[in-house]
């Protein structure tokens, strides 16, 4: 009761995001008619917070992902997150590793979340000229599901290279990276002809990106998802 409002403040209010709809004060009044000792008001709750967006028209639709168009993933690392979720929150106490309990526990990094957002916002507040022509939020089953479902989309394939995902542990699998639910990242869609913009509004808000390859004209695959 004490710390949850307190962390939510810091997270809001020290990367610059209001706290849109939320109430700071108390308010305290005698009504008429009401006896001298009773006071109608409210009181600052533990926490109220809420969220207000919106979503230019021309950007509500997934387009058409063309031949060539660049793979790119933008945010944080890979990291060992997500991957024994489940089979860890099924065993009973004390029964798991502690290698497992660690690759479930969810880390983020409140400022990698920002910087990925300026980045995006710049990218939409250009218009008809957005480099992003697709996008998708990188969660439950990390770019296993990401990824394919950016390329499925526009009924294609790609060819991508896992060397090329950013990772901050030295020595995950081919499975872990492909698999892991890192938190602050997303995978995008970006115009071959535009990747250069892309990076320069990157690099200007200091987000980290990586190239992870490009589609191509083969059909998306039924059945595993690794013919990808």
């Amino acid at each position: 009761m004490l710390e949850g409002p307190i962390g939510a403040a810091s997270f809001n209010n020290e990367f610059g995001r209001p706290a849109i709809c939320g109430y700071f004060r108390t308010f305290e009044e005698r009504a008429a008619g009401d006896p001298a000792d009773r006071i109608r008001g409210y009181h600052k709750p533990i926490m109220i917070a809420a969220g207000l967006g919106n979503v230019r028209r021309a950007h509500v639709a997934k387009g058409e992902v063309p031949l060539g168009a660049k793979l790119v993933v933008l945010g944080g690392p890979a990291m060992l997150i997500g991957l024994g979720g489940g089979a860890s929150s099924s065993m009973g106490s004390g029964a798991s590793s502690a290698d497992l309990d660690y690759a479930s526990v969810q880390r983020g990094n409140a400022e990698v979340q920002r910087r990925a957002q300026e980045v995006i916002d710049a990218c939409w507040a250009l218009g008809p000229a957005n480099p992003i022509l697709l996008i998708h939020d990188v969660g439950a089953g990390g770019l296993s599901n990401a990824i394919p479902e950016v390329v499925a989309h526009s009924q294609r394939g790609a060819r991508i290279e896992l060397r090329s995902v950013p990772s901050a542990e030295s020595r995950m699998s081919p499975m872990e990276i492909w698999c892991n639910e890192a938190q602050e990242r997303y995978v995008l869609a970006i115009a071959a002809d535009r990747l250069q913009d892309f990076a320069d509004l990157s690099s200007r808000e200091r987000c980290p990106f990586a190239v992870l390859g490009a589609v191509d004209a083969r059909r998306a695959a039924r059945g595993p998802r690794r013919a990808l």
